[in-house]
């Protein structure tokens, strides 16, 4: 089944758009005003892991299922978002980051941003989103937390990390 997305649906407030390699500096600048991300999620980002972040796909998905969006306020890139869909089954979306530029934390706009996102994507009938954020971060699980994602009972030990898994029910 194709997926078809129009990604300027996810946001109200800004523009949305997917990301290419020719963003990867913009990008790369909005990942170091995040340190505390990496303390968590190591290793430290470069620009070569921006586009590997870009191009990274659980088993048996494709790239017809996985979109890197970025949202910008006028120039600005605001905030990142990595979307597998139908991931880990039909009814799901998984958010393999977000990442709100520093400057734009503590404002509400990554909870705006997530509160949009999840009106649109249960107007197109998904039912759960669900993501993984590096155990002992307190800023990604407060967010989280905040947000309606509540732990699933699941952790996944990565080579730098453990990630504890989170799943919020899309209810109309």
């Amino acid at each position: 089944m194709k997926l078809t997305l129009n990604i300027s649906d996810l946001s109200s407030q800004y523009t949305v758009r997917k990301m290419t390699a020719k963003d990867v500096d913009c990008i790369y600048e909005l990942y170091m005003e995040n340190p505390m991300y990496f303390r968590y999620c190591p290793p430290l980002a470069t620009k070569e892991s921006v586009l590997k972040d870009m191009s990274a796909l659980p088993l048996h998905k494709t790239e017809e299922d996985k979109y890197y969006i970025g949202f910008f306020k006028g120039t600005k890139l605001v905030a990142v978002m990595d979307l597998i869909f139908h991931y880990p089954d039909k009814q799901t979306v998984f958010i393999g980051l977000f990442m709100v530029s520093g400057t734009e934390q503590g404002k509400g706009v990554g909870s705006e941003i997530i509160n949009e996102c999840c009106d649109y994507f249960l107007s197109q009938q998904y039912c759960f989103i669900r993501l993984g954020y590096a155990k002992g971060n307190p800023q990604s699980e407060a967010f989280w937390k905040k947000n309606g994602f509540e732990k699933v009972g699941l952790e996944i030990d990565n080579e730098n990390y453990t990630v504890v898994v989170m799943q919020k029910q899309l209810q109309g």
